[in-house]
């Protein structure tokens, strides 16, 4: 299962215009649900977008970051309203977005947790259906779906 993924960490309509938007976005609403600073959360993932970017191909972006104060992986996905420009590697714009947050000593879980999604984003067939989603249950049930069908 998506331990790391909980209903209330889903966005069904994701108003951005720009990445940068998005992921302060995507900080506000994680600061809600993990009670970190929201500048600090949006810091992180601009750090390692400085890096590289997250946008992995095909409408997808994976931001990710560590946090020091946090005391487990936290996820939370958002479909965006538009598709926008992420600097992705295949230039597509980006309109499915997962963000990961784990603590410094994560190590091997932050790895894992983003290999999961990796996995789970390569799904075409999944994708498309989270795409034609428009409520946070119905895209919670897709996920939980696929990690039941990949387990078996």
């Amino acid at each position: 299962m998506l331990d790391f993924l909980s209903p209330d960490a889903v966005i069904a309509n994701l108003r951005a215009t720009s990445k940068k938007q998005a992921l302060q976005e995507l900080a506000r609403h994680a600061a809600e649900l993990t009670g970190q600073h929201e500048r600090a959360i949006f810091d992180v993932l601009l750090e390692r977008e400085r890096l590289g970017t997250t946008g992995v191909g095909r409408g997808i972006a994976i931001p990710h970051g560590k946090l020091s104060t946090l005391d487990r992986v936290h996820g939370m996905f958002a479909r965006l309203e538009k598709p926008i420009d992420f600097d992705a590697v295949d230039d597509q714009p980006v309109d499915l977005i997962f963000l990961l947050l784990a603590p410094e000593s994560a190590g091997a879980d932050h790895l894992k947790a983003l290999a999961r999604v990796s996995r789970l984003l390569r799904d075409d067939g999944l994708c498309e259906k989270l795409r034609g989603c428009e409520s946070p249950d119905a895209i919670m049930a897709l996920f939980t779906a696929q990690e039941a069908q990949n387990a078996a």
